[in-house]
């Protein structure tokens, strides 16, 4: 075999494999809100059921309509504004609503676009943070000289952070926190170049420069995301306390009571 056919023979397979590379990274580039993002519609007429003081409201941004809840008590200590995670909707997300009724607060939810009653759908990082900006300015003059949480779970944490550096509110809960959506991808997508995300949230970048009380709240068993991420954040986040569960995993802290117990003191304090 001559060696101009060899090279050939070679390069061929290279080639080949090279053009697939490039196509899957175009479809990572073009077609990335599947992996992220995992909503649940739910239909327009949807009866949540939650209790008469859990009221249905939307909040209208551009192009679209979010779905919110909205536990109203009669005399709530404060609201916590909860920015759930990458699937479900808010069906299955505001569950907990006598855990807030016993400590007193308000508790407000929206559903993303696309997900539960929400129209439209999700294209960008900016339009997801205008969203949240666009829900925490409808519902948080209510609360004037009241107490003011923000809490983001897995997803929702790197929106929960950059809201907080807008808001100061009195109390930022990050729970399975990540410190950026790019570290997290490089873990479990290492070979697409980190350039390719268009999502890069970056939540240690926003935790270093909040000044209020930062909770992290991590499971040790966490495989979705590992739970160095919540310490890279109390890194560079000083005040952070951090509270790690040994045998908690990715979506199952709330069944746990010392995770219950730290929410309800950290409510209690303000």
């Amino acid at each position: 075999m001559n060696k101009v056919r060899l090279k050939s023979l070679l390069l061929g397979p290279a080639l080949l494999l090279f053009a697939a590379y490039g196509a899957a990274l175009m479809w990572v580039w073009l077609r990335q809100e599947r992996l992220l993002f995992h909503p649940e519609p739910l239909a327009a007429g949807y009866a949540f059921n939650l209790g008469a003081d859990v009221h249905e409201e939307t909040v209208e941004v551009t192009g679209a309509r979010l779905s919110a809840l909205h536990l109203r008590l009669p005399a709530p200590k404060g609201v916590v504004f909860f920015l759930h995670g990458n699937a479900g909707n808010l069906a299955s997300w505001f569950v907990n609503a006598d855990f807030y009724r016993a400590a007193n607060f308000d508790l407000y939810m929206i559903d993303y676009r696309g997900y539960g009653k929400s129209s439209g759908q999700i294209d960008g990082e900016d339009q997801l943070r205008a969203d949240v900006s666009a829900a925490w300015d409808q519902v948080a003059p209510r609360y004037q000289g009241l107490k003011r949480v923000i809490y983001g779970r897995s997803l929702g944490s790197g929106l929960a952070a950059g809201l907080a550096v807008q808001t100061a509110p009195d109390l930022t809960i990050l729970v399975s926190p990540y410190s950026s959506m790019q570290a997290l991808a490089k873990e479990h997508y290492p070979v697409v170049p980190s350039a390719l995300l268009r999502y890069p949230l970056r939540t240690a970048d926003d935790a270093a420069r909040l000044h209020g009380p930062l909770l992290l709240v991590h499971g040790d068993r966490d495989l979705v995301v590992p739970p160095h991420h919540s310490a890279d954040i109390q890194a560079v986040a000083p005040q952070a306390k951090l509270l790690r569960l040994p045998e908690a995993g990715h979506g199952d802290l709330q069944d746990f009571e010392v995770y219950r117990q730290t929410l309800r003191e950290a409510l209690a304090a303000l």
